[in-house]
């Protein structure tokens, strides 16, 4: 596996307003890696990924992607030089069909060719979505439209794909869905930055890990050895340690 650094984020800050909501952290993304950044509500897990793609301002520090400071680049420079964000609560176009939410992924591409075999891809990675292309969005169960954020994500053709709790409000069987597609995404060569609540599960898939408290990185290892940690367990894993 390629082990060059994808993602560099560098001593950063954010403050909205008195509130300092990211108090200098520092993260590393390695290209072909899934990346997870566990945490309470309030910790600064979306903070962090909206401060990456500058939809907030950062008060500090800096951000580096394959070697390019981005740390003040427009938010739709961003997007094109290959990083997506699939925004926590899906955010789909309720009132498009499957097919319009999945084209608007793709507005900015003029390879027409390419967007037809990325559709394809996608469709062939969420089978659902397939037959229910001329549905609306509004009309999908929540399992539904969460594969459809996600693909349309995909349609953007990212080299870095950014998951703000992908599995929030899903049933057990669909969260177990929903990471097996990141697994497979990852071996499609797609980079995840990763979100999660639900820290056992993002654990198991990561190959590494942040664990963020109050706008700090309290920690941080390989996916394994946070999933062993006492700490982590009893914080994160509701398990007591005996």
């Amino acid at each position: 596996m390629n082990t060059q650094t994808m993602l560099k984020i560098e001593d950063l800050h954010v403050h909205y307003g008195s509130i300092h909501a990211l108090k200098g952290i520092s993260i590393e993304v390695e290209t072909g890696q899934i990346v997870t950044l566990i945490g309470a509500n309030g910790a600064g897990k979306t903070t962090t990924l909206q401060a990456i793609t500058n939809l907030v301002r950062k008060s500090g520090g800096k951000v580096l992607f394959n070697g390019t400071d981005i740390t003040h680049m427009a938010t739709h420079h961003i997007i094109n030089n290959g990083i997506a964000l699939v925004p926590e609560g899906r955010r789909i176009f309720p009132n498009l069909t499957v097919h319009e939410n999945l084209m608007m992924g793709a507005y900015a591409r003029k390879d027409v060719e390419g967007i037809k075999k990325d559709l394809d891809w996608v469709l062939t990675l969420f089978p659902r979505l397939r037959e229910r292309l001329k549905q609306l969005g509004g009309t999908l169960s929540g399992g539904e439209q969460q594969m459809l954020a996600v693909a349309r994500g995909l349609m953007t053709r990212p080299k870095l794909l950014m998951l703000d709790e992908p599995s929030l409000g899903l049933a057990p069987l669909l969260v177990r869905e929903v990471f097996q597609i990141i697994q497979k995404i990852r071996e499609e060569g797609v980079t995840i930055l990763l979100i999660e609540q639900n820290a056992l599960a993002a654990l198991k898939i990561a190959d590494y890990g942040y664990v963020l408290e109050t706008g700090r990185i309290v920690m941080q290892d390989t996916g394994q050895n946070l999933l062993k940690s006492d700490d982590v367990r009893k914080a994160y894993l509701g398990v007591a340690i005996t």
